[in-house]
């Protein structure tokens, strides 16, 4: 297959990609458009999915056609994609009835903290790996059906179906013919079992989700169907399957237990793999599946931040002190330090190790000496101090000694940011050279389920590092840090 590529579409919490592949692992093309976000409300986020489909198609033909290739060039189909972003849709004309609602949505944080209330975080943890909150799947489809007029009914006699990203972009592009999602995405929802690796029926009847709507979970990498959608690609087969951040894993090869890496997109994700058995936090962190590649399933420890990208995306759109993402380096880099401002970026809550759905984003600090560069500096600051949290909660639960830390993501291309994150940490940040690791990922699996690669011993040899981050603040600096940054935590928190 010399000749032929992989194209992985990548749909993400604010665009939508696709990125064409050679056989040396090398991006021969990329392709990219934002959509809306939509925010009917505080705390509420939700995403046209039609808007979805149309952008992520637009991009696939893009991708292909910039690379001067056409459908019969391509030798398969990878998709990652958003996470625990809950699509219901009709099963017989394929029309959504609502609009999306995102992972980063919290409109059904007080039926969590009910579910914690009446005692059910521990057989929710034990079973899923996960944590009662508003962040995952499970209590959205609850709330579609219970809100949505009719929504209730129509499931009930079989006529709904639901899915997460993934499942929404195969269906589109099988025209309606299959309905599945991998075990990577279906430990995401809070209705997946583990340890048994299927849907759980008690969690079913506590949400009250007909079985009905679910798709069908299929291992991470092989032939779901083919194209069938109307473009260029009808008849490429779809082969893999992931959630991004679990593709990001695998796209830094991130292989043997107790490797680790960080995507630094929308929010931030710090996945580390724990190998072939699921590993049960004791610091508030959560269990998923990474990926399944024939029989064997991997697992993996994790921690979401839920603000990150998203944040500079706000002190842009909304505060207006920079006019493009990319000039926070260098506003944060005109002054030395953070001017004694902190900056809690609990814009829709704060994620593990905290699970807190009611905190919300605070800055402190400020004197008439601030300045827009002191609240950029603190907002890299805050980024970076959210993720050591999470590295520290890492070393206590798992007996591994952290050395190295991997990147992606689009903050990923900050210098100061992951010099900041290397300090606070005191391990090394290794940005690899092609920071498109999600989609990567999504590329490997795909192109492992059709041969275009054999193995994953073969695509190793094709992740090459890039730069690497060494700690250089003092011990003084960074245990001042650390306790200021404790602090504010917990001043925001309620």
């Amino acid at each position: 297959m010399k000749d032929r590529y992989i194209l992985a579409l990548d749909q993400g919490t604010s665009s939508s990609r696709a990125i064409v592949f050679n056989a040396s692992g090398d991006m021969v093309s990329l392709a990219q458009k934002e959509f809306t976000q939509y925010f009917p409300g505080q705390g509420l986020v939700e995403h046209d999915p039609e808007e979805i489909w149309s952008s992520q198609c637009a991009v696939m033909e893009e991708a292909v056609l910039k690379a001067s290739l056409n459908g019969e060039d391509i030798a398969a189909i990878g998709i990652t994609n958003q996470r625990e972003t809950c699509i219901v849709w009709d099963a017989t004309d394929g029309k959504p009835v609502c609009n999306a609602i995102v992972w980063q949505d919290r409109r059904t944080a007080d039926f969590c903290e009910g579910l914690k209330a009446s005692g059910m975080t521990e057989m929710i943890r034990e079973k899923t790996g996960l944590v009662p909150d508003a962040y995952f799947s499970a209590t959205k489809i609850r709330w579609i059906l219970q809100n949505v007029p009719g929504a209730a009914d129509r499931a009930a006699r079989g006529d709904l179906r639901f899915g997460t990203v993934d499942s929404w972009l195969v269906w589109k592009l099988t025209g309606g013919m299959v309905h599945v999602t991998d075990v990577s995405n279906a430990s995401r929802t809070m209705l997946f079992n583990i340890r048994e690796m299927k849907w759980d029926e008690d969690l079913l009847e506590i949400f009250g989700i007909p079985f009905s709507m679910l798709p069908q979970v299929r291992s991470s990498s092989e032939v779901y169907g083919h194209a069938a959608c109307g473009s260029i690609l009808d008849g490429v087969p779809v082969a893999g399957i992931a959630g991004d951040q679990q593709a990001a894993l695998l796209g830094q090869m991130c292989t043997e237990p107790g490797s680790m890496k960080c995507t630094y997109g929308t929010g931030c994700f710090l996945l580390m793999n724990c190998g072939t058995s699921p590993v049960m936090s004791s610091s508030n962190l959560l269990t998923t599946v990474a990926w399944k590649i024939g029989k064997e399933v991997n697992y993996a420890v994790e921690g979401s931040v839920f603000v990150a990208g998203s944040l500079v995306q706000w002190l842009r759109d909304g505060l207006g002190i920079i006019r493009s993402s990319s000039e926070i380096e260098a506003l944060a880099r005109s002054v030395p330090d953070n001017g004694g401002v902190y900056f809690v970026p609990a814009l829709t809550g704060l994620g593990a190790p905290h699970w807190d759905s009611f905190a919300r984003g605070a800055i402190y600090g400020i004197g008439r000496g601030t300045t827009a560069a002191h609240i950029a500096r603190a907002a890299l600051e805050g980024i970076a101090c959210q993720t050591m949290e999470i590295v520290d909660a890492m070393r206590r639960d798992v007996s591994v000694d952290i050395r190295q830390l991997k990147v992606d993501g689009g903050a990923s291309r900050n210098d100061l940011l992951m010099q900041i994150q290397a300090d606070l940490t005191g391990v090394e940040v290794v940005r690899p050279v092609v920071t498109e690791t999600t989609a990567f990922g999504a590329a490997c699996l795909a192109a492992l389920a059709v041969g275009f690669w054999d193995s994953l011993d073969s695509i190793r040899s094709l992740w090459k590092s890039g730069r690497t981050f060494s700690p250089q603040a003092t011990p003084e600096s960074v245990r001042h840090a650390r306790a200021a940054w404790a602090d504010v935590v917990r001043r925001t928190m309620r």
